[in-house]
């Protein structure tokens, strides 16, 4: 890729990206209530993405072998637990990233 096509493609991201960001403001302008489905999205998305990130983690977990899928359940439990705690998803989610590497980088 030229240097060109590499400054072309970055602009077309950013103008995507800032469009995508003003376009929900010109459909639902501030003071005016979004339609039910748009808030009905916005409280089970959340959940709905955390859902399939748990299955993708989980989905090539091989139990019969070594490891056994130790470090994705205490990876799993720790991140649960905290949450639970704190109710701060970026530190649970960091706090079980940083146990599941540190346990598969020891173990």
């Amino acid at each position: 890729m030229t240097e060109l096509q590499m400054v072309i493609t970055v602009a077309i991201v950013a103008l995507t990206t800032i469009f995508t960001r003003i376009i929900s403001f010109l459909i639902f302008p501030p003071g005016k209530q979004a339609p039910p489905f748009i808030l009905f999205i916005g409280k089970a998305l959340p959940a709905s993405v955390m859902g399939m990130l748990m299955v993708y983690t989980f989905k090539d977990t091989v139990v019969l072998s070594y490891p056994y899928g130790i470090p994705e359940i205490v990876a799993f439990l720790v991140t649960a637990l905290l949450h639970l705690c704190k109710r701060k998803m970026l530190i649970s989610i960091a706090a079980g990233t940083i146990t599941y590497m540190l346990i598969v980088q020891n173990i």
